[in-house]
């Protein structure tokens, strides 16, 4: 699949006779005759040819005047793996939007922290996604106000408000606009059942095949205690948000993630969600990275025994900064208690009634107030540590969705104690670059000997350039040779 999906009318059309969901979220289908819009796997007959308009995004359709489809709901499909496969003006942008900067900050604040003009981001957005930032947020919005209308029994007043919109005319017009039904009308439709007080409770889609194995493993073996935990089949976290806190819990279904979320504000919603897709990497063309990957004959029976694999992330780029410089050297166990000693010192308590999270993980403003000599780690790593906290509590290195991979690998470079290995894997997990790769690793070169890959990093890195770019994905097939439990999900 490719940049600019939507104008290849043909491959469009095919994909849409076939009801094939890979491309849902790669683009959208208008519909000339109905004036309503859908993903390319709607279960509904398909339209004929010459009454398909297809177009890049929800936002696009929706201002070209199309109402989202009430049996797909294409507004709610996975998001366009592209976000998160590139590091240009327009990705980044999306990463920032999901994040939900133009509803704090609006459009200058969105192309501030981009370093452009407001022009220069609108006219780039409006040329690739036929949509500008005001339009890709409004549409946030209204799938925002839908999983609140649908998921809750909240009063009206409140969803506009916590949805983002500016008053409760703009949030009916909105969403009659959009779904061609009433608030209320959309509450009548919804499913009574599951509509828990305090709690939220939404399914997150993905594009099959997706294992869980690696990702709901590493998670859980790695989990800092307070901040995470596996219980009753879910992985369970506290969460740092713009308006407050949150903690969510995770469990993989067959076609779905469930999420239950519970928010002391529910402005975070939008925000909560994109942080959760980001750190299960829901929104990864596994077909596309497999394929790729499978052309090489060591590692195809890899890809064939477990397809799907995604890259374990983070909802927190500076909180996962701080655990790679902590896990330096050390097990996977010590790694642990470095950092619940942090959390149980120097993080802020939260209230979990239905299971054991005590505290959010420290903010890098408290972690650069500590008293270096209280921690208990070698003195060469102590610097490291402070050298981070201190950067990332001034802003001198940033970490965030907008942040330029190369930029922000350069410095941390430049940090004391920084090298190839940690600043690769705060690369991958922590910045989400799908090429990331680990060649130094101990694990990955066991692994590479015992296929008959070249073992030596600089041989290894030669062979994986034909992996490009999805060199992190191989990663994690090359990790599940091993029998440590981050491969395995937790009973």
């Amino acid at each position: 699949m490719q940049k600019g999906m939507h104008t290849d009318t043909e491959t469009c059309v095919r994909a849409v006779q076939a009801k094939d969901a890979r491309f849902d979220g790669w683009f959208y289908t208008a519909v000339l005759t109905t004036g309503i819009y859908c993903r390319p796997s709607c279960p509904v007959v398909a339209p004929k040819p010459e009454n398909m308009v297809f177009h890049p995004s929800a936002a696009a359709c929706q201002q070209a005047g199309f109402r989202a489809c009430k049996r797909c709901r294409p507004d709610a499909s996975p998001g366009s793996p592209e976000w998160n496969l590139r590091a240009d003006l327009v990705a980044r942008a999306m990463r920032l939007i999901a994040d939900g900067v133009v509803d704090r900050e609006g459009v200058p604040g969105l192309a501030a922290r981009l370093g452009y003009s407001t022009r220069q981001v609108e006219r780039q957005l409006l040329a690739e996604l036929g949509a500008g930032p005001l339009a890709l947020a409004r549409a946030q919005r209204a799938q925002t106000a839908r999983l609140l209308i649908e998921t809750t029994a909240l009063p009206m007043a409140e969803i506009a408000f916590a949805a983002g919109f500016s008053s409760i005319r703009t949030f009916n017009d909105t969403v009659r606009e959009v779904f061609a039904l009433a608030p209320s009308e959309l509450r009548a439709r919804a499913p009574r059942p599951g509509r828990t007080p305090g709690a939220l409770a939404l399914r997150l889609p993905f594009r099959a095949p997706l294992n869980p194995d690696n990702l709901f493993g590493h998670l859980a073996a790695t989990a800092v205690p307070g901040v995470e935990e596996w219980r009753d089949g879910a992985y369970r976290r506290t969460l740092r948000l713009p308006y407050g806190h949150g903690i969510v819990a995770l469990a993989p279904r067959p076609d779905h993630i469930a999420c239950r979320l519970t928010l002391s504000d529910l402005r975070d919603l939008p925000v909560a969600i994109s942080r959760c897709r980001r750190m299960l990497d829901l929104d990864a063309d596994p077909v596309a990275i497999d394929d790729r990957l499978h052309t090489d004959p060591l590692l195809a029976p890899l890809v064939d025994k477990a397809p799907g694999r995604r890259v374990p992330r983070t909802v927190d780029e500076a909180e996962f900064a701080v655990r790679a410089v902590l896990g330096q050297q050390v097990s996977t166990a010590a790694a642990r208690t470095h950092a619940a000693r942090l959390v149980t010192a120097h993080g802020e308590p939260v209230d979990d009634p239905e299971g054991g999270l005590t505290h959010l993980f420290p903010s890098p403003a408290a972690l650069a107030a500590v008293d270096p000599e209280s921690l208990a780690m070698p003195r060469t790593r102590r610097t490291t540590f402070t050298t981070l906290v201190s950067q990332l509590a001034d802003g001198s290195i940033h970490l965030g969705v907008e942040s330029d991979w190369q930029e922000a690998r350069a410095r941390l470079l430049a940090l004391p104690g920084f090298g190839p290995w940690t600043v690769d894997v705060i690369a991958m997990r922590a910045l989400g670059d799908p090429d990331a790769f680990l060649p130094t690793d101990l694990g990955i070169r066991r692994a590479a000997g015992e296929l008959g890959l070249p073992s030596t990093p600089a041989a290894l890195t030669a062979r994986a350039a034909a992996w490009r770019p999805w060199r992190a994905y191989a990663v994690q097939y090359l990790w599940a040779t091993d029998n440590h439990p981050i491969n395995f999900l937790p009973v």
